[in-house]
């Protein structure tokens, strides 16, 4: 019914049935009641999550002492200033010396111009950008700015003001050379959980967030992206933070005419065409002069003729490792799971993706979509390979389905699988030098975050077992 060719039907078909109910429903067909049914589709959602729930059994967490909360209703952050002023601001990196700002105002006649300097209050230089607005059925958005601002100094704070009203914001470039630390959170969603994560986030310093799919869960609601953005703010508009989609970005209501993504796309635009990449479903950047990230799309074409795995040929060749050492790729169906929840929705891409990233010797693959954490071995095909990638599920903002409780311990890979518990929390990824990275899992735990799982990483590239078979650029 929503299948369109940007989607894959051979993935996911558990939320391709989900997703048909969500698209019949009226809460996303009446604009006129979309602001307090969002509250009623919320209640509906969390009463047959919470069904849904009850029926799995508890799986291996090694933390006997800790509760883990259960799903949780959407908290609606409302817009209280006047209609001129900038909301829903967030920032995300265009190569190494430009920033986009992104924000919405309800005024239609605001201008897309941001002011910025370096000191407060004090802006030296203003850009212009494009405007633009999209509609969903009966839903319109409001005005949507986007502005390139550069080039600009690294590890630097920039103060900037958006459309010449309203209030200041503050953003930190990435530093120009290591060290060098993200935040890594999956299926965000905004519930107290997702505020708890952002507080924990919010109280160490980092310096750029990845987020590996699964935003708003909006899911066809559109006000419900409006909430979200006015709820991530504070942090979105003070360090960039770089996506991909997951599947409750993909909102196609194909019967209606409404294409996969038109939300997502709208609002969340990555530097895509800066990286050779036709779509922001798939793109890539570097940070720090080390380290190059990928992020690919889960629910777009992704087989060999696909523009995107073409695409993907491209940019792996283009990296010269004894330059930029460290390689990470973020997607959101995760290839390796022993959790009983979206069992082998992965497996088509890994299939035909799997081995070019295994040549390129990537460092880590990140996933989101189960919402759980897991942290595998080095691994490829399905056994454990010192020159594979480790690859983590990191899908456990906040989001208001809950936590996915059961993990089987006689799964095929679950010799693989190095540790896992089902609690909401955030990564850290802290890139020491050339050689050297430390990962840490932060659990949410009442006011603190408790890291119960951390390790230290050495790049593949610089690896005397791995390295020197990186395969070339001709090969790949």
């Amino acid at each position: 019914m929503f299948i369109s060719s940007s989607y894959n039907p051979q993935d996911n078909l558990a939320y391709k049935n989900i997703h048909m109910i969500l698209c019949w429903t009226p809460f996303s067909c009446l604009n006129p009641l979309l602001e307090k049914m969002t509250s009623s589709w919320s209640f509906f959602t969390q009463g047959l999550t919470t069904v849904v729930l009850l029926s799995f059994g508890v799986g291996i967490a090694n933390a006997e002492e800790y509760v883990r909360p259960g799903p949780a209703a959407i908290i609606q952050t409302p817009h209280n200033k006047p209609s001129s002023y900038p909301q829903q601001v967030h920032v995300s990196a265009v190569g190494t010396q430009y920033m986009r700002i992104s924000w919405i105002t309800d005024n239609t006649s605001i201008p897309a111009s941001v002011e910025f300097g370096e000191v407060s209050g004090k802006y030296t230089k203003t850009t212009t950008g494009e405007s633009y607005k999209y509609t969903y059925f009966l839903y319109t958005s409001g005005k949507i700015h986007n502005v390139k601002i550069g080039p600009l100094e690294s590890s630097t704070v920039y103060y900037y003001r958006c459309g010449g009203v309203g209030d200041e914001f503050s953003f930190k470039t990435a530093p120009a050379s290591l060290p060098v630390e993200f935040v890594i959170v999956g299926d965000l969603g905004q519930t107290k959980w997702t505020a708890s994560t952002l507080a924990h986030i919010g109280k160490a310093d980092y310096d750029m967030l990845l987020l590996p799919g699964d935003l708003s869960y909006a899911d066809s609601s559109q006000p419900l992206w409006d909430s979200f953005g006015r709820l991530v703010e504070p942090y979105a508009s003070s360090r960039p933070w770089m996506v991909t989609e997951g599947n409750h970005e993909i909102e196609a209501l194909t019967f209606l005419g409404m294409k996969p993504f038109i939300a997502f796309n709208a609002r969340w635009r990555m530097p895509y065409e800066e990286s050779g990449s036709t779509s922001n479903l798939y793109y890539s950047f570097d940070v720090a002069g080390a380290v190059h990230v990928i992020m690919l799309g889960s629910y777009t074409d992704f087989e060999s003729s696909s523009a995107q795995y073409k695409w993907l040929v491209k940019d792996l060749a283009k990296v010269d490792r004894s330059v930029t050492p460290w390689l990470f790729v973020l997607l959101h169906a995760p290839w390796y799971n022993t959790n009983t929840a979206h069992q082998g929705e992965g497996d088509s891409m890994r299939k035909a993706m799997e081995t070019l990233l295994y040549n390129a010797r990537v460092d880590v693959v990140f996933a989101g979509h189960v919402h759980a954490y897991e942290r595998f071995t080095r691994v490829y095909n399905n056994t454990a390979n010192t020159c594979g990638p480790v690859h983590i599920t990191i899908g456990d903002g906040g989001n208001r389905e809950g936590l996915a409780l059961d993990f089987n311990k006689n799964h095929k890979n679950a010799n693989l699988s190095l540790f896992h518990e089902a609690s909401f929390g955030h990564g850290r990824l802290h890139v020491v030098d050339q050689k050297k990275a430390h990962w840490s899992w932060h659990r949410n735990d009442d006011s603190t975050d408790t890291i119960r799982d951390e390790l230290w990483l050495e790049n593949l590239a610089s690896s005397v077992d791995c390295g020197a078979d990186i395969i070339s650029k001709d090969e790949l």
